[in-house]
């Protein structure tokens, strides 16, 4: 896919800007908004972040579609359509031990019932311990979803967790108490 010589600039600039600590959805918005071309700047604001060329490609295919609902002078609205559409999202690559982690998670979201939209973008990125502590405060009610798998599937996570040396260790550790907890509350019923 070729969009002309001005990309590379474009991804430089992005860069740039987001080094100086805008975020990238202001960077998309700035620079939409002066080249007047969305499609290129969606695209160098995936490269600037790192994003693979071809996953950068196949997320503007993705929205393309959406640019006919927007005018000049609306980019900061499809920069906000773009974020939640998780479009300038970096997916991190997990390791073995990371992985059972989010493993873990994702059987304690399904056991849970589901999980709201937003941390989706977690799962993406890698922050199983953000995902860890908000299910920690997890309360069933109106006997939705499976409460004894769910505290298995978090005690596991945890434990996993904790096994490794981290700046948030005494958070972690208080999650995982009370996942311990309520596993132990469920099993004795």
């Amino acid at each position: 896919m070729s969009h002309g010589e001005g990309e590379g600039a474009l991804v430089l600039e992005a860069q740039e800007m987001l080094a100086a600590g805008q975020s990238d959805e202001e960077v998309f918005a700035a620079l939409a908004a002066r080249t007047g071309n969305w499609g290129v700047c969606v695209l160098a604001v995936c490269l600037a972040l790192g994003v693979p060329r071809t996953d950068a490609e196949a997320r503007l295919r993705d929205v393309e579609p959406f640019f006919s609902d927007f005018a000049v002078g609306e980019e900061e609205n499809l920069a906000y359509v773009l974020r939640f559409g998780h479009v300038f999202i970096v997916d991190r690559v997990l390791g073995e031990h990371e992985e059972r982690i989010r493993d873990l998670l994702g059987t304690a979201a399904g056991a849970r019932g589901g999980y709201p939209a937003g941390l989706l973008a977690w799962f993406r990125t890698g922050e199983l311990t953000k995902i860890f502590l908000y299910f920690a405060k997890t309360r069933f009610q109106d006997g939705r979803g499976s409460p004894p798998d769910f505290w298995a599937a978090m005690t596991a996570a945890g434990e996993l967790l904790t096994s490794q040396d981290r700046p948030d260790h005494e958070e972690v550790t208080a999650g995982l108490e009370r996942c311990r907890t309520q596993a132990a509350a469920i099993s004795a019923k």
